[in-house]
């Protein structure tokens, strides 16, 4: 597997290192689950956004 560095500051390293032995996860492990996590957080928050009248309209259209 291809890997690369990422640069973040002590505080979060020692915290990411916190939760990663609380989860009983590697630190990659642990950043994989975060993006996921941040990424589904972001669908969510855009399937809670009102339809356009277009979507709406589409949505509602006869296939028949």
């Amino acid at each position: 597997m291809h890997s690369t560095s990422v640069r973040i500051d002590s505080v979060t390293h020692d915290e990411l290192k916190r939760l990663s032995g609380a989860l009983g996860l590697t630190v990659g492990q642990t950043v994989t689950a975060a993006v996921r996590s941040l990424r589904q957080d972001r669908m969510g928050q855009q399937l809670r956004t009102p339809l356009t009248d277009d979507e709406a309209a589409w949505l509602d259209a006869d296939l028949g």
